[in-house]
């Protein structure tokens, strides 16, 4: 009898302690004394940018997917439409840290100023002008897009970002007011005279 009667009281503790108790002794860092490490938060992207790569508004053909892992799959970057010969420009200002070809195809890559931010753009053909080391402005062309086959269907650019060796979304960079197309619309006409009705 008094054996069945520690069956019942066993099953009495309420579910929380019991889950907390189990949780307490499964869980590895319970055991160390000290809770796992939390990774660290990565700052926020600042909306830096003046003016698209390309165009003014152009069209993405692909949007940024980050990979889970830094060798996994995803699309670090985003693909802008835009023609063979199409004007290059930097983002924000900051200074060149490589014009050149890698596999092949042209690249260009520029350090933000003031952070610890990088851009490239590819396939694109660095300007002559352009060099390593060379300050550049917000809107300065820095090449103009090669016909070369890439990924797209059709031509584009590949913008990336990165920090360190982190790749971020490179359209964070933009404030809202660049991002966002909406429709025309069209204001009122003051001060000049309606036009006369045929009698």
């Amino acid at each position: 009898m008094r054996a069945n009667r520690s069956v019942r009281l066993s099953w009495a503790l309420p579910p929380a302690l019991a889950l907390a108790l189990a949780l307490a002794v499964l869980t590895p860092w319970a055991w160390a004394g000290s809770p796992p490490p939390v990774p660290p938060r990565t700052p926020p992207t600042p909306a830096l940018g003046r003016a698209w790569p390309v165009g003014t508004h152009p069209a993405v053909l692909r949007g940024w997917e980050p990979p889970a892992t830094l060798y996994g799959r995803g699309h670090r970057g985003v693909d802008l439409a835009a023609p063979p010969g199409t004007p290059v420009r930097a983002v924000a200002p900051g200074r060149i840290s490589f014009a050149g070809r890698v596999a092949g195809r042209g690249v260009v890559s520029v350090e933000l100023d003031g952070t610890d931010l990088r851009t490239t753009y590819e396939p694109v053909k660095a300007s002559v002008s352009v060099k390593k080391g060379d300050e550049v402005e917000a809107g300065e062309v820095v090449g103009t897009v090669e016909p070369v086959a890439s990924h797209c269907t059709l031509t584009c650019v590949h913008w990336g970002l990165l920090r360190g060796r982190a790749y971020l979304n490179p359209l964070s960079l933009l404030p809202p007011g660049l991002l966002r197309t909406g429709p025309s619309r069209l204001l009122p006409v003051l001060g000049v005279p309606l036009p006369h009705e045929p009698a």
